[in-house]
């Protein structure tokens, strides 16, 4: 099993991440990828974009060596209230939005019923598309009761390599999330979290998991073209 479109990527508009956006869609075009999503970090993130840079990612085509470009951002969770550091007019200006938590921007661990609430609260959230890397043992929260809510609002819960190659603690959370979408049938999205053009579209470690737990390719939104083509227009965001 392959993934057909990279859903969270970083230019080097994200000052910690080293590929130009031509070279990273390029990239996706030389792994036969149907889409790529680029997706800087928010302005909360330590080296962030500056301030017109999501305005004016209409300059980048949306399509581009025969990949479709979605234009995104990872948004960054600033409380625990679920706020995210990017407004609603750039959300709407934008193709796709992945939400994450990252350590160096909320506080230190408020604990499991707190962050519970707070991913209960970007649940609702109608602009966001992905919820991030949320394997993080420092933000765990109370699966079970929130994934259902993801699956009931339409979005997608990311299983991360980055996750089995870079932050190893959030393995064992990032299988469990796995068997319990698979429960439930929440819809997932695996993604590369490239930093560098050379991981576009490889996801190894991550489908090597689900496959050992038997996932449903049919709930792995970015596993086929027909699929992630089905989620673009229930969520009317363009295909070409």
């Amino acid at each position: 099993m392959n993934i057909i479109a990279d859903l969270h990527t970083h230019t080097i508009a994200s000052t910690h991440a080293y590929a130009t956006a031509t070279e990273m869609i390029k990239a996706a075009a030389d792994m036969n990828l149907y889409a790529i999503a680029l997706t800087d970090h928010g302005r909360k993130m330590p080296g962030s974009p500056g301030a017109y840079y999501f305005d004016s990612l209409s300059a980048i085509p949306s399509r581009l060596f025969g990949v479709r470009v979605l234009k995104g951002i990872e948004a960054n969770i600033i409380d625990y209230k679920g706020n995210l550091d990017t407004d609603a007019n750039t959300t709407h200006s934008l193709d796709w939005v992945v939400a994450s938590m990252h350590a160096n921007i909320l506080e230190g661990n408020q604990g499991v019923d707190t962050c519970t609430e707070t991913w209960l609260n970007v649940a609702k959230n109608p602009d966001v598309n992905v919820i991030g890397h949320s394997g993080s043992p420092e933000f765990r929260y109370d699966y079970e009761k929130v994934i259902p809510e993801f699956a009931r609002n339409g979005k997608l819960v990311e299983i991360n390599n980055g996750s089995f190659r870079f932050r190893k603690s959030s393995m064992s959370n990032c299988i469990e999330i796995a068997k319990i979408c698979k429960k439930v049938g929440a819809r997932i999205v695996v993604n590369t979290d490239a930093h560098f053009w050379t991981v576009v579209g490889h996801a190894e470690e991550a489908l090597k998991m689900l496959d050992e737990i038997d996932f449903p390719k049919e709930l792995i939104v970015n596993a086929q073209e027909e699929t992630i083509k089905a989620y673009l227009c229930e969520k009317n965001i363009p295909l070409e």
